[in-house]
């Protein structure tokens, strides 16, 4: 439902867990789109490391994209696939900081 900041709430599945959170209505579809990654990365953690738990895969996946935004926040901001990145990185940041918020 939307209310008068212009944000909805919804619930992002990650690691078989629901998580409530309220996202601007624009940025609902980068939202789904980064919860659908973060699922698939987990998924590629637990069939390379069987035998660990949900939090173990949720720790390697941070950790993955802490890289990869260091990395694009170090790398020079010219090439435009750099910028996607970084773009989708930020988006990324932002959401584990309401999911870490709630």
């Amino acid at each position: 439902m939307a209310n008068q900041d212009n944000k909805i709430q919804i619930t992002a599945i990650i690691a078989g867990r629901p998580y409530s959170i309220k996202v601007a209505i624009e940025d609902e579809p980068v939202v789904i789109r980064l919860v659908k990654g973060i699922n698939e990365k987990i998924k590629q953690f637990q069939n390379t490391y069987s035998g660990r738990d949900k939090q173990d895969l949720l720790a390697m996946t941070l950790l993955t994209y802490a890289v990869d935004l260091q990395k694009a926040r170090t790398k020079s901001n010219t090439s435009q696939p750099a910028n996607q990145i970084s773009e989708s990185l930020r988006e990324i940041e932002n959401l584990l900081d309401q999911l870490i918020d709630d």
